[in-house]
């Protein structure tokens, strides 16, 4: 039986990882698992664990830790026969904890963004709220200035990612990553990638991938269990 691959990866807002991660799950195969999404589907879904989420994120707050792991620790149960990549958890060190103690991790990516091209990037991304998908107007603009290119409606921009919220929310990411990061160095699967630019810090991540992922554990990406 091919060996599978499990992978997450970090990232501070703005950083790119929507992005990297679609090229890793086109690329190598692997499943590509985003938590928003879990989380959208949980709340479109009215179960427990998504009706829970939703009453935080609708006061503006972050989705706790115990509602977090509730929300996808029994959907990675359900991939014990594949091989993907997670995008958006863990954020904290709890989060850590517990996907440590689902599943053994074979990899952690990390990209290290220097600040203004956070700022730059995220004073021009807008938000398809109900699906999620994103939009850049400066390299990945909607057809239509201030629409969804699918469902035609609206575009927000969130408050945090406007600029005088921006120092504080990344400032928020360094002091709960870090511990995760240290934890993962530990272990000797931490991987940092640094730069300003998404095409150039690719080719580094698709070397690594490719010496890191044996062929035969490409999976069928076609038969992931859906909720």
């Amino acid at each position: 039986m091919a060996k599978l691959f499990r992978a997450v990866i970090m990232g501070p807002p703005g950083s790119g990882k929507g992005t990297i991660s679609e090229r890793i799950a086109q690329r190598f195969g692997l499943a590509r698992l985003s938590s928003g999404d879990f989380v959208r589907e949980n709340i479109a879904a009215n179960t427990d664990a998504g009706v829970l989420a939703k009453t935080y994120i609708e006061r503006g707050l972050l989705v706790p830790d115990h509602v977090m792991t509730r929300l996808l620790l029994p959907r990675l149960e359900e991939m014990t026969r594949h091989s993907w990549l997670m995008d958006g958890f863990p954020r904290t060190l709890a989060q850590a904890k517990a996907l440590n103690s689902t599943c053994d991790l074979d990899l952690v990516i990390s990209l290290n963004i220097p600040y203004e091209t956070l700022k730059e990037r995220l004073s021009d991304r807008w938000i398809h709220p109900a699906s999620g998908r994103v939009y850049n107007m400066g390299f990945n603009p909607p057809h239509v200035q201030g629409r969804d290119d699918i469902s035609g409606e609206p575009l927000i921009q969130h408050d945090d990612d406007k600029p005088e919220a921006l120092v504080a929310r990344l400032r928020h990411y360094k002091d709960v990553a870090k511990p995760i990061i240290d934890l993962y160095k530990s272990k000797g699967i931490l991987h940092t990638f640094s730069g300003t630019e998404t095409d150039r810090i690719w080719p580094y991540i698709n070397s690594l991938l490719s010496t890191k992922i044996p062929s035969t554990s490409q999976t069928d990406t076609q038969r992931i269990p859906m909720p």
